[in-house]
């Protein structure tokens, strides 16, 4: 194979994590531009398409926006670096991906229990959400 063949398959990774890291913070800020504002401060709870159909507040379109940057994020992990599935303490097979369902399932009912037991504000929800992802990344 010649240097040109060689340099032709080449792909260069940190152009394409800046391209999708810079596609990701257009929406983001186009979202917070997006924002509703009242009194100059950006009203959180305020419909972004008023009288739509949904309601679509700013935290909802959040948490939609992260949910989309995870699965780019797992995205470009598994074309760059390929992994076999790995055996945890679930005794099942896992991927990254199969771990990121797990973490996302089980994320939602904790914070579905903080609400019951203790209500808002669901800080402590997400920080306990964080220390159970790392978890599940790290032994399942």
């Amino acid at each position: 194979m010649t240097a040109t063949a060689t340099t032709a398959r080449r792909v260069n990774w940190t152009a394409i994590t800046l391209t999708a890291a810079g596609v990701m913070g257009a929406i983001l800020a186009g979202l917070l531009l997006a924002a509703p504002r009242k009194d100059g401060a950006i009203n959180w709870f305020a419909p972004l398409i008023p009288n739509g159909w949904m309601a679509w507040t700013l935290p909802v379109a959040l948490f939609f926006w992260v949910i989309a940057s995870l699965l780019v994020t797992m995205t470009l992990l598994a074309i760059r670096f390929p992994e076999t599935p790995r055996v945890g303490i679930l005794r099942i097979e896992t991927t990254r991906g199969d771990r990121l369902f797990i973490s996302l399932l089980g994320s939602a009912f904790i914070h579905l229990i903080w609400l019951y037991f203790a209500g808002t504000p669901l800080w402590g929800a997400t920080a306990l959400c964080l220390v159970y992802a790392a978890a599940v990344f790290r032994w399942v």
